[in-house]
C-alpha cells in the first residue's frame, strides 16, 4: 500500500508535507504543514501515513 504523505522542499530547510492523492499540503493539529524544518517534517510524514494505513485497514480499503 502505498504511503498517503511525503515531503516536497519548498526553500532549503523548508519542508511540506502534503498528500500524494490530492497534491495539497497535509493538516496537522489544526496545522498546515507548510515550511517545516525537514527532521520535524519528516516525523510528520511518518505519522500521519501510519494513521491513514491504519483508518484504511480498519475501513477494510
Amino acid at each position: 500500500m502505498a504511503n498517503r504523505y511525503a515531503l516536497r522542499m519548498d526553500h532549503p530547510d523548508s519542508w511540506t508535507v502534503f498528500d500524494v492523492f490530492t497534491g495539497e499540503p497535509a493538516e496537522c493539529d489544526h496545522k498546515i504543514m507548510v515550511g517545516i524544518n525537514g527532521r520535524e517534517a519528516d516525523k510528520i510524514v511518518g505519522q500521519l501515513s501510519d494513521q491513514d494505513f491504519k483508518r484504511r485497514e480498519e475501513a477494510g480499503i
